[in-house]
């Protein structure tokens, strides 16, 4: 149990980032599913239109450190490829 007054502020301060960083982390994924979903129909411009969405806000969370750059440039590389195979 935290003992000195900076230890509870710590306590109280890392409750709200996790509460921040999971909702941050929760939009990515819902717009990486938007991406998918669009892919799954077969809907190119749907594709490109969530995929210009999806980028920035992974950007940002990398930029935050919500999420590891190597694995945001792998998801936008990998989603990438697939809308441009679509054409």
């Amino acid at each position: 149990m935290a003992n000195t007054p900076q230890a509870k502020k710590r306590i109280r301060r890392n409750a709200r980032r996790a509460e921040i960083n999971g909702s941050r982390l929760s939009r990515i994924r819902t717009l990486v599913k938007k991406v998918e979903a669009a892919l799954a129909a077969g809907d190119k411009s749907a594709a490109q239109e969530a995929l210009s969405s999806a980028q920035p806000e992974m950007a940002r969370g990398v930029a935050r450190g919500v999420m590891h750059k190597n694995t945001a440039a792998r998801k936008f590389g990998r989603l990438t490829k697939r809308v441009a195979a679509l054409g």
